[in-house]
């Protein structure tokens, strides 16, 4: 390929940015003659130069001008057709042709006045026919070597063009990138400044401060990086408790390669938060050791955990103290009937009625102690109703008058507005005067303790674990000594006290979170030692519990039970209870009452004796928690024998409402009872036989 070779007219775009394309093909020269002769001569004489295009009238000239371009056009001035002024004025006036220089030939016309029409016509040259080799060379290789140099710093443009073109897109792309790199930084730092966590990077083979830190440090600690000089600022403020298993955990990390530890850690304002230190070891481009971990606040998750653990404590303590009191009330049933047994059957002297009296009262206090572990366990016989505190705080300060001492002032702080709370007023009663007892105890020096009532509204999430609605709140306050954070936690446990041996029997609270509970409520206590105790009972206000409870739906009245119609001076009663001394003194109570009484230790042993006689009963009597047949289960298959006798079950839990799968109109009795009680229900229970036993004594 020659030297002088250029690249195509359009131009061919660079193989590579940081490299020039290669030289296209020769430079060509136009040749327009009508004389084949003259046709050939020059072509011989220029081929060596570049690539001779020949064409033999104006016509032609212009054909091959439409299709390449020329270093220089060798026009003819006359010829046939349009003459060599005329095709130099049409190529001229073309705009892509206007600059190839035109020499003229001319055998004849060697006049100035022709010479100076054709440079008017926009030659650059005026050659006479027989024009001499030599120099036609001569001046058509200058512009040849014109062309090409033309076309050579055409080509160097255009690759410089392109290369800057290229280095403006590669420009544009690396800030495209730069500025997605930004947002997605800006993306990051947001969301690490939203969250309680901090990312960082130190050396592996030392404890020290960290070369990189990325996060929000002063929300987390309380601290800026400034603000922790060194390492052993941050140790010191470790938990003492916590401290030795963390620097033990930094060795065995250096060691193994990565770890995680959970600590405290005290903030710049003196609290602990719980952390979670998390790492792994990565290694440099020249194989040094880093440590790469992340710093994450995990104090609200463990507060969640403390609060899940303390509710399933609870709620497994609710249900083991729930049982016992079952198996208590049997025990007490036994002994308050069996009491009562003595006092109707024997004639006693003062000495020995009193002895009776004390030990019916032993067994007094113990049914009223299962009673408040009933109320903890949730299993309280509860008698909703709509409550006026304002009202109630005239019943508490009486009952608390002589109670609380000379030291101690009770005050009252109800808002005006206060609605109406929604739960048993006698429990409530009860539960007020427990923690202002509690609050008195607390303040050896005396002081005020505060009942405030305000009205709450609580959404969907919450610490208390309520439903949403809306709820009253009663905060009992005192300025006593306070509660040890350490024991807090545990307050509301049965049998749990910090009162002096034979001073407290630690239901008190218990019995307060077991009520709260029970009534849909709860609550929240909050203390600090040399301050004092608030404990807030949350309760649902009467508008938002009427609001939520669902209509029941209208029944047929019920028919009272029907006796079979004879008349007789007892009723015939199938008692059932699988406890045996339970068994034996209500069955000797309901004698004594004047009763006939079938017992039975089970409920397949009451169902066969139902099934062998199933008319020789008025009435069935049942103990409720047994073996092989619940008391309701028992009563149920007992109406498919015999669909109209009546039945009372007898529990030892006090909430009816546990008790399931039982007709509708059986009544139900809790442990331990009175022989009044027994007789009124049985009295409701049997009108028919009451009813002609009377017509009878008439």
């Amino acid at each position: 390929m020659s030297a002088h070779s250029l690249p195509p007219v359009d131009g061919a775009a660079p193989s590579a940015a940081n490299e020039l394309p290669e030289p296209a093909e020769r430079a060509r020269i136009l040749v327009v003659d009508d004389d084949d002769r003259n046709l050939l001569a020059i072509q011989t004489v220029l081929e060596d130069l570049a690539d001779v295009v020949t064409a033999s009238s104006g016509e032609e000239a212009l054909r091959h001008l439409l299709k390449d371009d020329f270093a220089v056009i060798l026009l003819d001035v006359y010829m046939s057709g349009i003459d060599g002024y005329e095709t130099a004025q049409i190529i001229r006036a073309r705009e892509q042709t206007k600059h190839i220089p035109i020499v003229f030939l001319s055998a004849v016309n060697k006049e100035d006045v022709h010479i100076l029409r054709g440079y008017a016509m926009g030659a650059v040259d005026y050659i006479f026919k027989p024009v001499e080799a030599v120099v036609l060379r001569s001046k058509v290789a200058v512009f040849v070597d014109l062309y090409i140099m033309r076309r050579e710093i055409q080509r160097k443009a255009e690759h410089e063009q392109a290369l800057l073109d290229a280095n403006l897109r590669a420009n544009a792309e690396l800030l495209e990138i730069e500025q997605a790199l930004r947002i997605a930084e800006q993306r990051q730092a947001a969301i690490l400044q939203a969250l309680p966590i901090m990312l960082y990077v130190q050396d592996g083979d030392s404890i020290h401060i960290p070369d990189f830190i990325s996060g929000d440090l002063r929300a987390i600690t309380g601290f800026s990086v400034e603000d922790i000089p060194s390492v052993e600022f941050w140790v010191d403020r470790i938990h003492p408790e916590d401290r030795e298993r963390v620097m033990s955990g930094a060795s065995n990390r250096r060691n193994g390669g990565s770890g995680a530890v959970e600590y405290r850690w005290r903030r710049a304002d003196g609290s602990y938060r719980h952390f979670l230190q998390q790492g792994v070891m990565v290694r440099d481009g020249d194989g040094s050791p880093r440590f790469a971990g992340s710093l994450l606040d995990i104090t609200d998750r463990k507060d969640l955990e403390r609060q899940l653990v303390q509710a399933q404590k609870m709620d497994a303590i609710g249900k083991l103290t729930g049982g016992i009191a079952h198996d208590f009330n049997n025990l007490l049933a036994a002994v308050l009937g069996g009491i009562g047994l003595i006092e109707r059957r024997v004639p006693l002297d003062d000495g020995q009625k009193k002895l009776v009296g004390m030990t019916r009262h032993a067994a007094e206090q113990g049914s009223d102690l299962i009673k408040r572990l009933l109320a903890f366990a949730r299993r309280s016989a509860l008698q909703p109703a709509e409550i006026d505190i304002a009202a109630l705080s005239h019943n508490v300060t009486n009952l608390l008058n002589h109670t609380l001492g000379g030291l101690v002032r009770l005050e009252w702080s109800l808002a005006h507005d206060l609605r109406p709370a929604w739960a048993d007023a006698t429990q409530l009663e009860l539960a007020l005067m427990n923690l202002a007892i509690n609050a008195r105890d607390a303040m050896d020096d005396g002081g005020i303790i505060v009942i405030a009532g305000r009205n709450a509204e609580v959404a969907e999430a919450n610490d208390l674990d309520l439903p949403a609605g809306g709820y009253v709140v009663l905060t009992i306050s005192d300025t006593g000594c306070g509660i040890p954070p350490d024991i807090l936690e545990h307050v509301a446990e049965p049998f749990f006290t910090t009162k002096d041996v034979g001073k407290g029997t630690g239901l008190g609270l218990s019995m307060v979170y077991g009520f709260a509970r029970q009534s849909g409520g709860a609550i929240d206590i909050r203390s600090e030692l040399g301050i004092g105790t608030a404990v807030e009972i949350w309760l649902p206000s009467a508008q938002a519990a009427v609001a939520a409870a669902e209509p029941a739906p209208k029944k047929a009245a019920a028919k009272p039970a029907r006796g079979n119609g004879r008349a007789h001076r007892a009723l015939r009663i199938l008692l059932v209870d699988d406890h045996d001394a339970v068994r034996e003194t209500t069955a000797a109570l309901l004698r004594d009452l004047g009763h006939q009484v079938a017992a039975a230790c089970d409920g397949p042993t009451m169902l066969d004796m139902l099934q062998a006689a199933p008319r020789d009963y008025d009435l069935i009597v049942t103990d409720y928690a047994m073996p092989l047949l619940s008391g309701g289960e028992a009563l149920l298959r007992a109406r498919e024998i015999r669909a109209d006798l009546p039945g009372l079950i007898i529990s030892g839990y006090a909430e009816a409402q546990s008790i399931e799968r039982k007709p509708a109109d059986v009544a139900v009795l809790t442990k331990p009872f009175a022989a009044e009680d027994i007789t009124r229900i049985i009295a409701e229970l049997c009108p028919a036989v009451i009813g002609a036993e009377l017509s009878a004594a008439k």
